[in-house]
């Protein structure tokens, strides 16, 4: 069960970061067109492998494990590029690789304590967005009359948003977890002064 057409489809998007970078630094059209096609390429298997996996009956210890580290590695690969490049705005690379860092710790923090936390709409949501983003990122051509660069720039910018709140979302729902309300303490221990005094009201 372990190469599983899902598990194949998962490492070969861990195989497509080195054809990206390779891709990214190709002369002019055709360094925009490859490299946007081979993350739309890898987006496609990112929702390909999960439908496999459950279709066929095919989930596994390890596909869990890859499918989410696949996504993280590929998609901050291109935002990195993408801010060396001048095409993105580091902030945004910045919320984006920063909530991954932090969701991914607090899940991992989490299943020690056999919780879960499942993925929400708004994390689907926010992926689909970020996935759309950086492709045209990556093209950064007109296409039709219609500016890529900018199409991507403005989904990039909701995809942050959800990115954020899709964050609250999750630490919201992880609080009691990470901050369990305080035992109740047990009363001071009373001074020696206070003691004789009880003593001697109690005498």
């Amino acid at each position: 069960m372990l190469w599983t057409l899902s598990n194949r489809l998962t490492m070969t998007r861990v195989l497509l970061i080195p054809a990206l970078i390779a891709a990214f630094y190709l002369p002019a059209d055709l360094g925009y067109w490859s490299a946007s096609m081979i993350f739309a390429v890898a987006s496609a298997t990112d929702w390909l492998d999960g439908y496999l996996a459950r279709r066929r009956n095919e989930v596994t210890p390890f596909g869990r494990f890859l499918d989410p580290v696949a996504d993280k590695l590929i998609v901050a690969t291109a935002l990195v590029l993408l801010v060396a490049d001048d095409r993105c705005p580091a902030l945004l690379a910045v919320i984006i690789i920063g909530r991954e860092i932090t969701i991914g710790a607090l899940r991992e923090w989490l299943a020690e304590r056999a919780n879960i936390i499942h993925v929400s709409m708004l994390a689907k949501w926010k992926t689909a967005l970020q996935m759309i983003a950086i492709t045209a990122l990556l093209l950064h051509r007109s296409v039709a009359g219609v500016s890529m660069h900018d199409v991507g720039i403005i989904l990039l910018w909701l995809a942050a948003a959800l990115t954020l709140w899709s964050a609250y979302e999750y630490m919201r729902d992880a609080w009691g977890e990470l901050v369990p309300p305080t035992s109740r303490q047990a009363p001071p221990a009373p001074s020696p002064s206070q003691a004789k005094e009880g003593q001697a009201s109690a005498d």
